[in-house]
């Protein structure tokens, strides 16, 4: 992957987006941080990636859930750094609920966060990476997006709708030199995850080790949590020049 690319990572002082933050660096990239907070603890984060990779970070807050933040975090990027070569949407948030219980105010943030920010920051990012010639969008989707559980109907939803928003994009950037794929992991230990346990240990009436066990795990053939290093991989692989022909699907 050629140095000094402009990485803007969403959702990333923790989890898969730190992780994939640290990746991009690793490789040369100039990082933008973002989350909603604006704390001292982010700007240590982000501090941090430029001490230990040797390159230029920036911390953008940006509530993910308010579309003109959204397009303002992709000006503010490229105001930044000069361009925006790889836009990762990673920011998300869960609820667990069954659909009749499930509070409307709940369903229209994660929808929000979760799949109408992506349509934001791509929007906002494609007339840059269009400037610079080319340019690579990862979307941090689910096995949430290809299958369902119950009582993640909103989660569902919007990772569903990430799969058909990255075909689309790919499709209609494909000429461009632009990609756009997705990353579908199954359960990934995350602060968000661990998050749902207790939603899922009162929805299923388990206790932890069940819940972890016959709900999170029992899908996943190895029966392990899938690492935030993995997807991480996974990420920096479809922003390399190997990945150039890999569009408008998913890992």
């Amino acid at each position: 992957m050629p140095s000094r690319k402009t990485a803007i990572v969403t959702g990333s002082t923790s989890g898969i987006g730190l992780a994939i933050a640290h990746a991009l660096a690793a490789e040369g990239c100039n990082i933008v941080v973002n989350s909603f907070s604006d704390t001292a603890d982010d700007q240590a984060i982000t501090d941090a990636i430029a001490k230990h990779h040797g390159v230029k970070t920036a911390y953008i807050k940006a509530d993910m859930s308010k579309p003109a933040e959204c397009r303002a975090l992709v000006a503010k990027a490229a105001e930044t750094f000069g361009s925006v070569d790889i836009l990762v949407n990673n920011a998300g948030i869960q609820h667990v609920a069954s659909v009749e219980e499930f509070p409307i105010e709940k369903w229209d943030a994660i929808i929000a966060i979760n799949l109408s920010s992506a349509f934001h920051t791509i929007a906002a990012a494609i007339p840059l990476m269009k400037q610079a010639g080319g340019g690579r969008i990862v979307n941090i989707a689910s096995a949430h997006g290809l299958v369902a559980s119950p009582f993640k109907s909103a989660y569902v939803s919007a990772k569903h709708g990430i799969m058909g928003l990255t075909k689309t994009v790919a499709l209609e950037l494909a000429r461009d030199k632009i990609t756009c794929n997705a990353i579908c992991p199954g359960y990934v230990l995350t602060p968000l995850v661990e998050a749902q346990i207790p939603d899922q240990m009162k929805a299923n009436k388990m206790d932890r080790d069940t819940v972890v066990r016959e709900v999170m795990l029992e899908k996943q053939p190895t029966k392990e949590f899938v690492t935030v290093e993995q997807v991480a991989a996974a990420a920096v692989f479809l922003c390399s020049d190997a990945a150039a022909q890999i569009n408008g699907t998913h890992i």
